[in-house]
């Protein structure tokens, strides 16, 4: 029976050898500590008022950014758009301060905790996760966003840098981030199999196919008072 069993597992294909299905796990860091640090801290001077001109981080082509409630969950996809949003955001003055970016040798490579504070909301403090997902080439694919309060995290307390079972984290359940070039495909048999069993999966699916109207519709109905939740005012 032992040998059975361990010939079955022997012939069961490498999830990590179909880029398509290969999950952002599968992949090894390919820069530097220091590199990955450095690319999640230029993403925050993007955002920065303070920092000119802006210098934008290594993305990838089909780089998508999810903002968990109560937050707007999509708020880009894809190089161009990401780098439009993030134009606009300037418009609306912010700094990033307290910030706290750590390298980790599985994915998401770059983790940051930082406080935005923004001009129009009298500098109040806005504490914010984040992680990011990056390819072999060290270009950012995913970045995934939590408001940096206990009920909004991705782990508990004792978990700060979300490092053991982290079942709130989107970014290892997409298919095709843990291939090489950490491309996706929203119509692919490994998408829609993903998409039938997660639901976050399948709204991030749903999103992506329509990003803009989906991002506007949830501004639409986050209300006055998204900024007071999830900065914790």
């Amino acid at each position: 029976m032992l040998a059975l069993l361990t010939l079955t597992l022997a012939c069961r294909p490498d999830p990590c050898a179909d880029g398509d299905a290969a999950l952002s796990t599968c992949l090894q860091p390919t820069q530097s500590e220091d590199y990955y640090v450095a690319q999640s801290m230029l993403y925050f001077d993007s955002m920065d008022s303070r920092v000119e001109p802006v210098v934008w981080p290594e993305y990838g082509e089909l780089v998508a950014r999810w903002e968990w409630p109560p937050w707007l969950k999509l708020t880009a996809f894809g190089l161009e758009n990401i780098e439009a949003t993030d134009t606009l955001l300037r418009l609306y003055p912010s700094i990033v301060e307290d910030r706290d970016c750590r390298f980790f040798d599985t994915q998401p490579f770059g983790r940051c905790r930082v406080v935005f504070a923004y001009e129009a909301h009298d500098d109040r403090p806005c504490p914010i996760y984040e992680e990011f997902t990056f390819d072999d080439a060290g270009d950012i694919t995913f970045i995934e966003a939590w408001s940096d309060l206990p009920e909004y995290l991705p782990t508990g307390p004792d978990d700060p840098w979300a490092e053991g079972d982290a079942p709130g984290r989107l970014s290892t359940r997409v298919p095709g981030l843990g291939s090489p070039s950490g491309m996706i495909d929203l119509d692919g048999p490994a998408m829609t199999a993903a998409a039938a069993e997660d639901p976050d999966v399948a709204d991030f699916v749903t999103r992506a196919e329509d990003w803009y109207d989906t991002w506007t519709a949830e501004v639409a109905a986050a209300g006055d008072d998204m900024w007071e939740v999830g900065c914790g005012w």
